[in-house]
């Protein structure tokens, strides 16, 4: 036998086998996951946790950082969740535009901002001070939000218009017309799954998305009872994540297939009891969601 022959046989089998075996195409990525945050998970907790200890409970159950309410604190905030290896996704803050208010906004705004540079924070805005969406303080709110996004450029910070139940920057409406006045690339909406129930009854969910899409940089939830439900005193508004029959999963799939991949934000604002027994509930319901939409 002519082993010399059977060398290059060989070789070539091997090569062919090793060919045949190389997938043609190149496989998708996997899904990436939103960031899931809490906010207000602190304003009712009847543990009454100091943010070093919020910081550790989030951190345990799996969350991926916090939203924070208004500049005190915040040094401290950053603090406690760079500890825990959390981000801080939110600072929100109140914008009145009231004319001849002299103090529209909270002046430690230039240093929060500079606390901030390199983290990637938003400043969600709360903007009151006139009737609810009442157009003729648009120029005041355009000039003033335009001021807010100058300062957050020099940190590299987006600027995110909060709609707000009773507020004069109510609706969704109110802060696309507002984002695209203002015409900067660092200013966008929020969409708020609690305000848009209580303020906009429910209503147009797919149009008020997409709508909002070319501005959308933060969107929160939690779970809720329908508007209608709601409105006729038979529901309820903010819960759990796991409870209300409100379809989240729904909203979340709507999103998706429009293009958002933004952070998702839990408003636990109002839930009573210890944080952590609803927290526990809502990123258990998070994890359920996630599967079905990465399907």
């Amino acid at each position: 036998m002519n082993y010399k022959m059977l060398f290059p046989i060989a070789a070539l089998v091997a090569i062919q086998t090793l060919s045949a075996a190389k997938p043609t195409t190149t496989p998708p990525p996997a899904a990436k996951t939103a960031p899931f945050f809490a906010l207000c998970m602190d304003t009712h907790d009847a543990k009454k946790r100091s943010l070093a200890q919020q910081a550790e409970m989030l951190k345990e159950l799996g969350y991926d950082g916090a939203g924070h309410l208004w500049l005190k604190n915040v040094p401290e905030r950053l603090k406690t969740l760079d500890a825990a290896g959390l981000k801080l996704f939110h600072i929100y803050m109140r914008l009145n535009v009231k004319p001849g208010n002299k103090r529209p906004y909270d002046p430690k705004l230039e240093e929060v901002v500079k606390l901030l540079k390199g983290r990637k924070t938003a400043l969600v805005l709360l903007v009151g001070g006139m009737k609810p969406s009442d157009t003729t303080a648009d120029p005041r709110a355009v000039k003033l939000v335009g001021q807010i996004a100058d300062i957050a450029t020099k940190s590299s910070l987006d600027v995110i218009l909060y709609p707000h139940t009773g507020d004069w920057l109510q609706n969704v409406g109110d802060a696309v017309r507002i984002a695209k006045k203002v015409g900067r690339k660092n200013v966008g909406v929020m969409f708020n799954l609690c305000h848009w129930l209580k303020a906009e009854h429910g209503k147009d969910l797919e149009n008020t998305l997409k709508a909002a899409m070319p501005y959308l940089k933060g969107v929160s939830i939690h779970g809720a009872d329908t508007a209608a439900e709601i409105a006729a005193g038979k529901g309820k508004w903010i819960q759990p994540l796991d409870s209300g029959s409100f379809d989240v999963a729904a909203l979340l799939k709507m999103l998706k297939d429009m293009g958002y991949t933004g952070p998702i934000g839990l408003q636990c604002y109002g839930l009573r009891g210890d944080a952590s027994d609803h927290l526990t509930r809502s990123i258990a319901a998070w994890r359920k969601l996630r599967k079905r939409l990465d399907k």
